[in-house]
């Protein structure tokens, strides 16, 4: 400020005597000027002048450039009687950097070919070259940029290095990324270079690559090497490395900065570690670091209260801080979701006077884990007609296809499946198997097979929807042999592939091929079973009556037996009237499920089927003495764009009394024709 200042009293000294400034004069003022954000008064100073250069030319360039002007900035690049390499490089850099400006960017590029008398292609040119490719995702078009700086020498320095990393990375193409920093020679690779190849390895989730090539010359290292190293850990799930580096950071004599604690944050919240959450907020505050300044920081301690369940201090920072944080309000909107408070949630969702798909996501997800699908239907409407702008991403798509899923309704979910194929839009494997499996849990496995085998490059995930699909609808075969299909491509079943065989395997009473099954899932695969399986093999076993198997088998399950496992066992006792082992199994899934009504019930229910009407009251008693209720059923039916639900235990209270008119004729009729007993 200083030296601007300076500049201006020579100036007024240089106009009152009457003495015209030197052209290098006006260049510098010009360019300090643009430093301070005085356009206005750098675009009057060229005005004013008598006679410009090519330096001229360039800095009243560069100052609409940096002013995000381009279109100012290419008339003067057009019109300008003096070019050199520096003018051809600002106009390349404010094309690259600058959205939509692209295919001009590449047209200039082409263009600096044909004036080589004006300007030559140079590293700083094919640098920004490779970062403009890198954002388009142009791995063809990079691999003509790599060969071109090969031919004139411009790919050894660190800049060139870190730009040829960077790129490849960016376009999927790391072997390419690797061998370009591996290609180097060894004085040419520097801290530049070394951090975007540590970059690329986190980014492709080579972690420990990564951590080896950190490893190797420390003496390079710098704050942004920790800080894409912790980075590489928080964004790949290895939360404690994060943590413990940072600390190792510290002690190497490096100070954490914003991007540190960013990080650091981010680990936590996946940790779910309130403790040390409180920590490093209270070290922000001790340090006085500007949260306003830093929409990430003050969006990743919202994050982690809201992730361990503290709603009260995430609102406290959210109103205080982060009211207009588009980040910390998805937080916020996820939080108070995970607690099944949606009013809460729709209320921060409303607080945005505008909003990113990010944030439409998180509403709709929150929605969709309430089993709210109603809202999540309105709430496309709302995206439609009150945001045309933004466009719904592969998440907002998989959200109302779950919602089609879960209410098995296929009228909505046909819609949308043509709403997508109608407007072309590029669908990845998420949203194809969000397809399959709401056409699976409809009833149409024939479509949802169709869609599977349609589709080209599959992931387990599919794999993983078509086998569930098939066995939920009892066609055993079908999920076998998509079982062997995954295999022979090259994937390895997981704990939701066995989860979904073995179901099949209970539906059609396999007993022999679930043992074989679950016999290959803990020796081949080294997969430890969960409850889901123990239920899934007990299950099996009691619907075959095997009781003495099923119960060696809960002998020899190594964990404590849950609700889940206790009650899948007393279902099976109820199929076959087994009352003695029912009687075996009552007192301790009271004990461990007695909190909820549901378990009453089903006890209750096993004693009711064999007509053992004392055992029944006595349980019913038991569950009015522990004052416990049980969840009332509800059901439902999709009639045009309403959905009407039904509540056990309550009167009819519709807006048209014609449905229970109705139900009342049909009560009547059944009573002329059976004689059956009326309890309404």
């Amino acid at each position: 400020m200083s030296l601007l200042i300076d500049s201006l009293k020579s100036h007024c000294y240089a106009i009152k005597s009457g003495n015209n400034p030197t052209i290098f004069a006006y260049n510098q003022l010009i360019h300090l000027y643009s430093k301070h954000g005085l356009i206005k008064d750098a675009c009057k100073l060229f005005d004013e002048m008598p006679d410009r250069n090519v330096f001229t030319w360039n800095a009243i360039i560069s100052t609409h450039i940096k002013s995000n002007n381009l279109d100012h900035s290419e008339l003067l690049f057009n019109t300008a009687p003096y070019k050199d390499s520096v003018t051809y490089n600002s106009m390349l850099s404010g094309y690259a950097n600058s959205a939509g400006y692209e295919t001009k960017a590449i047209n200039l590029f082409k263009q600096m070919h044909s004036v080589r008398h004006e300007a030559r292609v140079d590293e700083f040119s094919l640098t920004r070259m490779c970062n403009l490719t890198a954002k388009l995702g142009n791995s063809w078009y990079g691999k003509q940029l790599h060969s071109f700086m090969v031919k004139t020498g411009n790919y050894i320095s660190g800049f060139a290095v870190s730009a040829l990393v960077d790129m490849y990375s960016k376009s999927g193409c790391f072997d390419e990324a690797y061998n370009a920093f591996n290609g180097c020679s060894y004085g040419s690779v520097d801290v530049v270079s070394k951090n975007a190849v540590v970059a690329a390895c986190c980014r492709e989730g080579k972690v420990d690559m990564a951590m080896e090539i950190f490893s190797n010359q420390t003496e390079l290292n710098d704050v942004v090497s920790w800080n894409t190293m912790i980075a590489g850990y928080a964004q790949n799930g290895y939360d404690k490395n994060a943590i413990e580096l940072a600390r190792g950071m510290e002690r190497n004599g490096f100070r954490w900065n914003a991007h540190t604690f960013t990080s650091v944050l981010n680990a936590c919240s996946s940790l779910k570690c309130l403790k040390l959450g409180k920590e490093l907020h209270a070290r922000m505050l001790k340090q006085m670091i500007n949260l306003n300044s830093n929409p990430f920081v003050c969006s990743g301690i919202v994050d982690v209260y809201c992730k361990c369940g503290n709603m009260k201090y995430a609102e406290l920072i959210h109103s205080r801080i982060c009211v207009d944080n588009m980040f910390s309000t998805t937080s916020m909107i996820v939080g108070y979701s995970s607690q099944q408070n949606m009013s809460q949630a729709r209320r921060m969702f409303d607080s945005l006077k505008s909003k990113n798909s990010v944030v439409w996501s998180a509403m709709f997800s929150g929605y969709l884990n309430c089993n709210c699908c109603e809202n999540v239907f309105e709430l496309f409407h709302m995206l439609k007609h009150e945001e045309p702008t933004v466009v719904p991403d592969d998440l907002i798509w998989s959200t109302l296809l779950g919602a089609c899923a879960m209410q098995a309704i296929i009228a909505p979910g046909k819609q949308i499946h043509g709403y997508i194929l109608r407007t072309t839009i590029q669908t990845n494997v998420k949203v194809i198997s969000s397809l399959i499996d709401m056409y699976s849990k409809c009833g149409n496995v024939l479509y949802a097979q169709r869609i599977f085998r349609r589709v080209t490059v599959k992931d387990l995930v599919i794999y993983n929807v078509m086998i569930s699909g098939f066995a939920h609808h009892g066609y055993e075969k079908q999920a076998f042999n998509v079982v062997d299909e995954m295999v022979k491509d090259g994937f390895t079943p997981d704990r939701v592939t066995f989860i979904a065989v073995l179901s099949a395997c209970r539906h059609s009473g396999l007993v022999k091929t679930g043992e074989d099954y679950f016999k290959l899932m803990t020796e081949k695969y080294n997969i430890t079973p969960e409850i889901d399986h123990y239920a899934c093999m007990i299950d099996l076993y009691g619907r075959a009556n095997e009781f003495e198997e099923a119960m060696e088998f809960m002998r020899k399950i190594p964990i404590e037996l849950d609700v889940v496992i206790l009650g899948t066992f007393l279902s099976a006792c109820r199929v076959h009237g087994n009352l003695e082992l029912a009687r075996e199994v009552e007192g301790e899934l009271l004990r461990v499920g007695g909190e909820s009504g549901t378990r009453y019930v089903q006890v209750a229910n096993v004693y009711a089927s064999e007509g053992r009407w004392g055992d029944m009251g006595r349980i019913r008693k038991k569950m009015r003495g522990n004052e416990v209720g049980k969840i009332a059923g509800c059901s439902w039916v999709h009639v045009g764009s309403r959905v009407h639900s039904f509540t056990s235990g309550d009167p009819c209270r519709f807006e048209n009394e014609t449905l229970c008119d109705v139900l009342r004729f049909l009560v009547m009729e059944m009573k002329e024709k059976e004689e059956i007993q009326v309890y309404f």
